[in-house]
């Protein structure tokens, strides 16, 4: 069979927020979490396909939402294993990603679930597609809670991405994976906070949703995920209302930590944790 002559560049990013400019048009491997919010920021980056990361589905599917949205627009999008690729790498997904979830709009090119990244991306390459405008993105919710006795802020937040300085200190409750992107120690959190709570994505391939904790530890910050079926991935505040800790680090364990501790406990215990200990 001839090889058709691509149409449609390929762009590969470890997370949605690094697509740059040149993603307009493109072709994207990014190995953010499927949820709705990834996917949005995917569209207005202006993609004309997008390879995901099912964060491995996780409670109410959240980690596969955004295919449906993708669907709404025309747009072929793409979930990969989490075990067959680590989450937070696009190149990984490029190398081993193996599809578990298409959207209609995919399986219309023939993508479907099993096959690899590399042939799906194959066949958009060479496929006629259109970016689309999603609109005005789903709302990304931050919020600061007081809990009493507390001696540090307690902040929620959908995705890592919202830390900023101010919150040095803090215990951070995210929505976002616990992978570190492209496997970079410094991508663990922006600031120094306190604590931080991650969802561990179905821990997946490599171990790349708890991959934050050690790079967490280096730098004495208490450092826990939360169990993909306990809590919505992409959600700060299901993860502090239903989240069940997984994985912690050996901070939080010093701190008295427990693997299946609520998440709304350990945020408790580490507001009244006395910095020393």
């Amino acid at each position: 069979m001839t090889r058709q002559t691509p149409l449609n560049p390929l762009v590969v990013a470890d997370s949605v927020t690094k697509l740059q400019a040149d993603a307009r048009g493109a072709v994207a491997v990014a190995a953010s979490h499927a949820g709705l919010f990834a996917a949005h920021e995917a569209l207005a980056a202006g993609v004309v396909a997008v390879v995901l990361n099912d964060a491995g589905v996780g409670l109410a599917q959240a980690g596969i939402g955004g295919l449906a949205l993708c669907d709404r627009h025309g747009v072929p999008c793409t979930a990969v294993d989490h075990r067959s690729a680590r989450i937070g790498d696009g190149a990984d997904h490029l190398r081993r990603g193996r599809l578990s979830h298409v959207n209609s709009a995919a399986a219309h090119l023939g993508l479907h679930v099993g096959m690899s990244v590399a042939d799906a991306i194959e066949r958009l390459r060479i496929a006629k597609l259109a970016a689309a405008d999603p609109g005005d993105p789903p709302q990304e919710a931050r919020e600061n809670r007081a809990l009493p006795g507390a001696l540090r802020t307690l902040v929620l937040m959908d995705s890592a991405s919202l830390v900023t300085p101010r919150d040095a200190g803090a215990v951070v409750l995210t929505g976002s994976h616990g992978g570190l992107l492209g496997g970079q120690a410094s991508t663990a959190i922006k600031v120094d906070v306190f604590a931080a709570v991650y969802n561990d994505a179905g821990v997946g391939m490599d171990d790349a949703g708890i991959s934050r904790m050690p790079a967490l530890d280096a730098r004495g910050i208490a450092g826990a995920t939360v169990a993909a079926g306990s809590a919505r991935i992409g959600d700060g505040r299901s993860t502090y209302e239903s989240g069940v800790l997984s994985h912690i680090n050996h901070r939080a364990r010093a701190l008295g930590a427990r693997v299946g501790m609520r998440a709304d406990a350990f945020a408790d215990l580490m507001g009244r944790a006395t910095a020393g200990t």
